[in-house]
């Protein structure tokens, strides 16, 4: 079996006979599109999606021109073709979009931000590939408020799974008449989805670079979780005198020790005895067995292993009380062993409903 490579196959076994070059008479273009012929007709595959859209209309052109190339034409173009890839030393990439690729981690986002806005959305490819990588979050308020066709031209160019989860974020009325659009895109011309691309790609990009990774509740939230629970608490009531909505969403955020029945599945609750000293488990639960966390308290006796839960509670009767400062620090050390199961993926908290909360607040 021949295992040498289309272009190898044709090379004349022997060179050194001088002969007249049979592809003298050709032009580039006719030799473009004799090396494409070839290559397309031995199986090759190679992106010519890749080249700019006129290139690619002239190539078409040209095969569409020519009939009939002989062995030796095409051995000669071969070859010529051969020998201008082994002269080719380095190659850049195509465009500022290519460069910013090759160069990514090396030069700092705000300069490839500003090079990007500078070179157009055009340069980064086809904008609708940048538009499916775009978190859900940042296309919800675009399509909302864009027009019924264009938010259906938009929801028909996404993955079935990633349309359905935006039109589940919008208001029903609005999702409704999308849906009803989407039924008349049969018409649509594929420049007009193009434009329709660009114009919402160039909205994301428009988009200021931001300096944290994360919401400003995630933050706070964050903060608080690590915070005792008398600032955590003043905290909170400032934060309800100033923005009540923020204040709610920061709520949510926060999982403390007496969240834990509403957040933890019972099932999950033995890993996280494996996470914890049994001896700050004991003083966790000792402070807690009294006034408003006695539920959590019983909650976790009850959903651990029975053999466990009477060791623990013979040695919460002999603990006696503990201070509250110690108490605190117990139950930070179970939270935070909760805390690292869900970051290692070993558990997930329950997510709170927030039709439920909503219709606590009215």
């Amino acid at each position: 079996m021949n295992n040498a490579t289309p272009l190898a196959r044709l090379m004349p076994p022997d060179r050194s006979t001088a002969r007249p070059n049979a592809a003298a008479h050709l032009s580039r273009k006719q030799k473009a599109a004799i090396v494409v012929r070839f290559l397309l007709n031995e199986g090759a595959d190679f992106p010519l999606t890749e080249l700019p859209d006129a290139l690619q209309a002239e190539l078409t052109t040209q095969m569409g021109t020519m009939r009939y190339v002989d062995r030796a034409t095409l051995a000669d173009v071969v070859a010529e073709f051969a020998s201008d890839l082994e002269a080719m030393g380095l190659t850049f990439p195509r465009g500022v979009a290519g460069a910013l690729t090759a160069l990514d981690g090396r030069i700092s986002p705000q300069t490839a931000a500003r090079l990007k806005k500078e070179a157009g959305v055009r340069q980064f490819g086809d904008p609708w590939e940048q538009i499916k990588g775009v978190d859900i979050a940042r296309l919800v308020p675009i399509v909302e408020n864009e027009s019924v066709e264009v938010a259906a031209v938009i929801l028909s160019k996404l993955s079935v799974t990633r349309a359905a989860e935006i039109l589940g974020k919008l208001p029903g009325a609005k999702a409704r008449r999308i849906t009803y659009a989407v039924s008349q895109t049969s018409a649509v011309t594929p420049d007009a989805v193009d434009r329709i691309g660009l114009s919402l790609a160039s909205q994301l990009h428009e988009q200021p670079e931001t300096a944290f990774d994360t919401t400003p509740v995630e933050r706070v939230g964050a903060i608080l979780n690590y915070s005792p629970s008398i600032t955590r608490d003043d905290v909170l009531v400032g934060l309800e005198e100033t923005d009540l909505v923020f204040a709610n969403l920061v709520r949510k955020a926060i999982f403390t020790f007496k969240d834990i029945p509403d957040r933890v599945d019972p099932v999950d609750l033995p890993k996280m005895t494996r996470e914890v000293e049994q001896s700050a488990l004991v003083t966790a639960l000792t402070s807690a067995s009294s006034g408003d966390l006695a539920p959590v308290a019983e909650f976790i006796l009850e959903n651990i292993s029975k053999r466990m839960a009477e060791s623990i509670r013979e040695e919460m009767s002999e603990l006696g009380k503990v201070k509250a400062k110690d108490g605190e620090a117990a139950m930070t050390e179970v939270i935070n062993a909760i805390r690292t199961l869900v970051a290692n993926g070993e558990i997930a908290l329950i997510i709170p409903d927030d039709d439920e909360d909503d219709e606590g607040d009215g």
